[in-house]
């Protein structure tokens, strides 16, 4: 599998550069002064910049997510699992077409929704199953576990997403992993035989529903336990991969708007549960 180079951050390798340059200039100011007052201010530090690695604080703290402040590990998961999983309204297969057309409703037109992959903005109206219509897309896929459009992980919208009919067909159900040629349908997106590799801008996304699912979905509700592991070419495991890369992907990747919105979408009006990953990006490293 052909490897592709992961996201750079651009902006602290700029950092970087500036303060060589500055500590040069430094350097040679020093040679040249007679004296350096004992009182010269220091160099001020760079301005802070927010990861999806920082602490996060949500309106949803003191009520929702409450008995799971402060965990770590396995008992982090536990409570969430648990919090996740209580007074959950569960959606029909058919039910989650109109509910796609209001968590990804294109913000800029609502008589649309923005496709996960190809990033498309597509009439709410242009869905089904012929070539460049959209569909209902599984982030985890249905065959990793065997779960089928039952309802329950089947139906389960926090990892139902829009996309272009053909494009989902190239997907399949591959794992994540980076490399592979580009997608010619959705440029920016890359897949080989065993794996698939999104655009950047929704990276963090897939990362975020797909262990979502690991925590939500654990085995005792009569669906497999879902796992994610560091490996690809999962098959019918109920475990998608890479682990690894996904991690670095929220990294990479934090929460944007849209990501927010459709969480709370999704919490007001139809499953009212929330993805708590992005809401708390930082619990990503705290489990695993």
């Amino acid at each position: 599998m052909g490897e592709r180079t992961p996201l750079v951050d651009i902006s602290r390798s700029s950092t970087a550069r500036r303060r060589i340059v500055t500590a040069l200039t430094g350097t040679a100011l020093l040679g040249l002064a007679v004296q350096v007052p004992a009182t010269a201010a220091p160099e001020p530090a760079p301005p802070h910049r927010t990861t999806a690695t920082a602490q996060h604080t949500t309106a949803y703290d003191d009520t929702y997510y409450k008995d799971a402040l402060g965990k770590t590990g396995p008992e982090l998961k536990s409570a969430l699992h648990t919090i996740i999983s209580s007074g959950v309204s569960k959606l029909s297969y058919s039910q989650v077409w109109d509910a796609l057309k209001a968590t990804d409703q294109d913000p800029k037109n609502s008589a649309n929704v923005i496709l996960l992959y190809t990033g498309r903005s597509q009439s709410k109206d242009d869905n089904g199953g012929d070539p460049d219509q959209w569909n209902r897309e599984h982030v985890w896929a249905k065959s990793h576990g065997d779960f089928g459009t039952s309802t329950g992980p089947g139906t389960d919208i926090h990892h139902l997403r829009p996309t272009d009919v053909s494009v989902n067909s190239t997907r399949g159900n591959k794992d994540f992993d980076n490399g592979g040629s580009e997608v010619g349908e959705a440029p920016g997106n890359y897949t080989d035989d065993d794996s698939y590799e999104p655009r950047d801008a929704v990276k963090g996304d897939v990362a975020r529903m797909i262990l979502y699912m690991a925590v939500r979905y654990d085995g005792d509700d009569g669906f497999a336990d879902l796992e994610p592991n560091d490996k690809v070419d999962n098959g019918s495991a109920p475990a998608i991969g890479r682990l690894s890369v996904l991690k670095t992907w929220s990294e990479q990747d934090p929460p944007d708007d849209f990501e927010k919105n459709r969480n709370q979408v999704i919490f007001d009006k139809y499953q009212h549960n929330r993805n708590p990953f992005i809401d708390h990006p930082e619990w990503v490293d705290a489990i695993w």
